[in-house]
C-alpha cells in the first residue's frame, strides 16, 4: 500500500481527496459544490465505484440518469460514459473506489465539460523538447510515449 497524498485538490466543480491508495485501486474523497457538475467523461483503463456520504446528486452512468441519496452506491464500469451533477443547496459528498491497472488522472475522456476541458486523454498531448505538453486549464502531461506500470499511458497531471 502506498501512502495517499495529503492534501484537498481544487477542480472548478469543488475538489477531492486521495485517502487511500494501493496495487490496482485508488479510494477519493469527492466534494460537489452546489450548483457544479463533473465533466462527462469515460475511463479506458479503470472502474469506479460510488457511495454517497451526502447530498443528493443526479449521476447519469451509459445515459442512465438518476437521483441517488446518502447511503446509495453507484457502480461505474469501465469505459461508460458517467457524470456526477449537484442541484442540491448543499455539498455532495461521495467515497469514490477506483479500480483498474492504472489510475492515473490522465486516464479521462471527455464528452462534455462546463469548464472548457472537453477533448482530454482522447488524443495524445503535443510534445515539447522536455517530453511534457500543455493541457487545457495549464496541467502538465507527460507524453503518451512514456509509459506507466503495466504499459498503461504515463501518469502526468489532468484536471478530472
Amino acid at each position: 500500500m502506498k501512502p495517499a497524498p495529503r492534501g484537498f485538490v481544487t477542480r472548478p466543480w469543488g475538489g477531492f481527496e486521495t485517502i487511500e491508495e494501493g496495487p490496482g485501486y485508488k479510494v477519493k474523497r469527492l466534494v460537489v459544490e452546489p450548483g457544479s457538475r463533473l465533466s462527462l467523461q469515460r475511463h479506458r483503463l479503470r472502474a469506479e465505484s460510488w457511495i454517497v456520504v451526502s447530498g443528493a446528486p443526479r449521476v447519469i452512468v451509459s445515459g442512465r440518469a438518476r437521483r441517488v441519496q446518502a447511503r446509495e452506491m453507484v457502480t461505474v464500469p469501465r469505459g461508460a460514459w458517467h457524470r456526477i451533477e449537484n442541484h442540491g443547496r448543499a455539498q455532495v459528498v461521495i467515497i469514490e473506489v477506483q479500480h483498474g491497472p492504472y489510475l492515473g488522472e490522465d486516464d479521462i475522456i471527455r464528452r462534455q465539460d462546463d469548464y472548457g476541458r472537453a477533448g482530454g486523454a482522447a488524443s495524445p498531448p503535443r510534445r515539447g523538447a522536455t517530453g511534457r505538453s500543455s493541457t487545457p486549464g495549464g496541467a502538465v502531461a507527460t507524453s503518451t510515449q512514456s509509459r506507466g506500470p503495466r504499459g498503461a499511458p504515463g501518469s502526468g497531471a489532468r484536471r478530472q
